[in-house]
């Protein structure tokens, strides 16, 4: 009884009387749910690279394919080939400097910032380059497993090719002599970057790659070509000798490459004429098609203790000899 209060009596609260939320309590208590996917977060470096891969997608199937009269198609490699990762700061920082098209630039978070690093952003500040920091984790998975990033890696965009006969067309209409380079079987990128420098150097307008079991223009390509790979633009062919010979039909005279050719490099007179040079893998040589395609087999001489040159040291001595004759032939 003695708990009890006395009649009459009322508590008193200084907050006077409450009232209840009505639930929304539970609300807060439910959470918000299971965490987005990475590429669902608007600021996370996986979401702004899906928009860029749809940005980039979306523009390639508005641009379409265009073909031409040799049955050549625009457009890139297969999608394997799409885009690849330049890693390291040496690597990076070379291919910066050469100039190399690049959509990202990947930075790892508190990287240790030495001099390389330093240029590394630079450059990319001032070419526009979007710069992204993501943790170690993420960019060792970008790298690759087997890749050494220390740090950085800068994703190349596919390259975009050009079609030898648009190359054709545009040499022709300023009134110039067609000097073209296509490879046959050339599997080296540092190949293809010296020949495109080659081409760049001795007058040519276009070095032609096949679609398959051949080189493409990677980021190896371009930093040996010295960034001749912005000036001279390399073309795609999905059959070889079919583009040879719509080259020829054209005009063009086409010329092959091997050790045992039936014409010396010295005794050849085109000077005046459209060329195409072809040169073959060091292995294997021209195919069989392709040499059946050639107009001739040119052999450069050389000393007997050499079993043969390499393709792109051959590529720049032909290309020398060709654009020597025609300097000679119209008196520069």
């Amino acid at each position: 009884m003695a708990n009890r209060p006395r009649a009459g009596a009322v508590r008193k609260s200084k907050k006077g009387p409450t009232k209840g939320t009505g639930g929304h309590g539970r609300k807060a208590l439910e959470g918000k749910g299971p965490t987005p996917k990475a590429e669902e977060r608007p600021y996370h470096p996986a979401a702004k690279r899906k928009e860029l891969a749809e940005r980039s997608a979306a523009k390639g199937a508005g641009r379409g394919q265009r073909s031409s009269g040799s049955g050549e198609t625009a457009g890139r490699r297969p999608a394997a080939e799409e885009s690849e990762m330049v890693t390291g700061r040496n690597s990076v920082l070379e291919a910066l400097r050469s100039r190399i098209p690049a959509s990202t630039l990947f930075v790892a978070a508190r990287i240790e910032v030495d001099d390389r690093v330093r240029e590394i952003l630079s450059i990319a500040t001032k070419r526009g380059i979007p710069v992204l920091e993501i943790m170690r984790p993420e960019l060792d998975r970008l790298a690759g497993r087997d890749a050494v990033h220390q740090g950085v890696a800068l994703k190349v965009p596919p390259y975009e090719y050009a079609l030898a006969d648009d190359v054709l067309d545009r040499v022709l209409r300023s009134g110039g002599t067609p000097l073209f380079v296509a490879l046959d079987g050339v599997t080296d990128p540092r190949n293809l970057g010296a020949i495109i420098r080659s081409a760049a150097a001795f007058g040519g307008q276009t070095v032609i790659v096949p679609q398959r079991r051949s080189v493409g223009v990677t980021a190896s390509a371009w930093k040996t070509s010295a960034g001749a790979a912005a000036r001279t633009p390399v073309s795609m062919a999905p059959n070889l000798t079919q583009t040879l010979k719509a080259l020829k039909k054209r005009g063009l005279f086409v010329l092959g490459l091997a050790g045992d050719g039936d014409v010396s490099l010295h005794d050849l007179e085109l000077a005046d004429r459209g060329v195409v040079v072809v040169v073959g893998s060091e292995g294997k040589g021209l195919s069989r098609l392709v040499c059946e395609t050639c107009d001739a087999i040119v052999s450069i001489p050389i000393t007997a203790a050499t079993e043969s040159l390499n393709a792109g040291i051959a590529a720049g001595v032909a290309l020398y000899e060709v654009a020597r004759r025609r300097a000679r032939a119209s008196g520069r």
